[in-house]
């Protein structure tokens, strides 16, 4: 096992084309046409490919997080980046970039989170971003496309970014849902998919209830050269890891849940951080799966702690086989 994550490390870009402004409160009780008086609201960066650059920063890394954005939302997810430190570029658009709430019940422990569609892209601002990625300088070694498609954007958009990723000389990660999902893989060209089992069943177009189904549909889109290295995120049933010639299983490491925003996103930080820091694949899933589980300690899109991670990985690896 390593000891931290320090190390040098080849460049880590993600792109987000539909990030969003993050609220967070709380209120005793949620309930219909009743005023409800909340807590001071918490403001934080969000969409998939931005959360990954936020772990990755908090982790000790570096990412440069490149995302489309406009209007005043926009601006405030700019300057919360900025003022975390984390390397941003903007790819401006005229929409205004959407917001999205979570409201904690602090009477019964649930949480309501409200998603908003966010702004249509043209065609030109779509093509900007393409273009944008490929004058990357320098190429990175990593390229993380995540979130959800904005409105407007065909649904094999995550398709077109791993052509300019094979362009640049640099592994696609992708982690995203529905036609965007499948859109995003037809063309092959995806070194590492991460999925949720709901995600791996739409792709499948059936129920997997058992492990072996799992792993078959996970296999399948290795066989079809979907993608090079399928990471199937179980929940607290762990990780799921197929590639062309294994199969493993990650368990989860158990922790209290406060919430679990961000914590697919913080999962996939930690393997891409690892694997940029020359980690071998097993190592880097077992700290990626450290990551998911230092997410779920956190409120909000705090996402994860650097301490939390190293203690968790640290623990993880008591009892299993990972290279040193």
């Amino acid at each position: 096992m390593r000891s931290n994550i320090a190390g040098p490390a080849s460049a880590i870009v993600t792109f987000t084309p539909n990030p969003a402004l993050d609220v967070t409160t709380a209120t005793e009780r949620v309930a219909p046409t009743d005023k409800l008086r909340c807590t001071e609201p918490r403001y934080d960066p969000g969409g998939g490919g931005i959360n990954v650059a936020r772990a990755i920063h908090f982790l000790g890394g570096e990412a440069l997080a490149m995302f489309a954005a406009g209007g005043p939302t926009g601006k405030t997810l700019s300057d919360l980046l900025t003022e975390e430190g984390v390397s941003t570029r903007v790819i401006p658009i005229a929409g205004r970039t959407r917001e999205s709430l979570a409201v904690d019940e602090t009477a019964t422990g649930r949480q309501y989170r409200f998603v908003m569609p966010g702004p249509v892209l043209s065609d030109a601002e779509l093509s900007n971003c393409l273009d944008t990625l490929r004058i990357l300088a320098p190429k990175p070694g990593y390229l993380v496309a995540s979130g959800s498609l904005p409105a407007g954007a065909p649904t094999d958009f995550y398709g077109r970014v791993a052509e300019v990723a094979k362009e640049l000389g640099a592994r696609m990660v992708l982690d995203t849902s529905g036609d965007a999902l499948r859109g995003g893989i037809e063309r092959g060209g995806v070194y590492l998919l991460k999925s949720s089992r709901r995600e791996l069943e739409a792709l499948a177009g059936k129920s997997l209830p058992g492990d072996a189904d799992q792993v078959d549909a996970a296999a399948s889109l290795v066989r079809k050269r979907r993608a090079e290295i399928v990471v199937v995120s179980l929940g607290a049933n762990g990780a799921l890891l197929v590639t062309d010639d294994r199969v493993q299983n990650f368990p989860a490491i158990p922790v209290p849940v406060q919430s679990t925003i961000g914590a697919g996103d913080a999962m996939v930080a930690g393997i891409v951080l690892a694997l940029a820091r020359g980690w071998s694949l097993d190592e880097s899933m077992q700290f990626g799966t450290a990551t998911a589980s230092a997410a779920l300690l956190r409120l909000g899109n705090e996402l994860c702690r650097r301490e939390d991670v190293e203690r968790l990985y640290a623990q993880s690896c008591k009892d299993a086989l990972v290279p040193t």
